[in-house]
């Protein structure tokens, strides 16, 4: 895999042209302007909309502002799950671009997580590489690695967003590259196993059903892959 250079890049610059609307019954004073972004899939919502938490706050009033939080088509964004995931689950059949529903109050206590920070989100992705590792190494190489490290490959994830303007993409997909540089001469190491082993231990991955708010997790060992039915529904419902 760490060889398929554009493959890679390709994943990395892929971006979803999205259009943010403040919900109709937020108390503004004046009318609210949609805002346009190009977001990187590989992100999450936290990372890359402090634009637009900037540009509706200008027209409310401080007091009808509290924790913001995303919807599309009266479903709640996780901010747990990369863009590119949230997109493909609930708006892949959906004409461009994207149309997302910015919220101000009224948070979805029993749909969605607090996000105190941006701390929290690098908490859950560093969780997410930990597990990872165990299978696919025993946690060897993430326990090798020193705390610089660590931060190198989040502060590389922190892909770059743009407005639509061709000299805003122009710039980005400078700094882009320069993200995506960053971060793979960390996760290389992630993705490489010794020779003699001819393969990971276990191959990690998860099932993400739009349907369910379960995330079904598992893993395979190398080789050994199941027969799966030819509905995945019933492969699902059988873990």
């Amino acid at each position: 895999m760490t060889d398929d250079k554009d493959v890679l890049r390709d994943v990395w610059f892929g971006r979803i042209p999205t259009c943010f609307t403040l919900y109709q019954d937020e108390i503004t004073e004046r009318e609210a302007e949609p805002y346009y972004l190009l977001l990187p899939r590989v992100s999450y919502l936290t990372l890359v909309t402090d634009k637009v938490k900037k540009h509706f706050q200008k027209v409310m009033r401080q007091e009808d502002i509290s924790e913001i939080w995303f919807e599309y088509e009266g479903t709640p964004l996780k901010w747990h799950y990369p863009i590119g995931l949230l997109f493909d689950l609930l708006a892949s059949s959906s004409a461009l671009p994207w149309n997302i529903t910015v919220h101000f109050k009224s948070f979805p206590e029993k749909d969605l997580l607090h996000c105190p920070s941006k701390d929290a989100v690098e908490a859950h992705f560093m969780s997410c590489v930990k597990e990872a590792d165990a299978l696919k190494h025993k946690s060897q190489v993430i326990n090798e690695m020193q705390k610089k490290d660590h931060k190198q490959l989040w502060m590389g994830l922190q892909n770059v967003v743009s407005t639509w303007s061709s000299q805003e993409i122009e710039t980005t997909q400078r700094v882009k590259q320069d993200r995506f540089d960053q971060f793979w001469a960390i996760n290389r190491k992630l993705m490489e196993y010794p020779a003699e082993e001819n393969g990971f231990r276990y191959i990690p991955f998860r099932i993400y059903q739009c349907s369910s708010s379960a995330i079904l997790t598992t893993n395979l060992r190398n080789m050994e892959i199941p027969k799966f039915p030819k509905k995945l529904g019933a492969r699902s419902e059988s873990l």
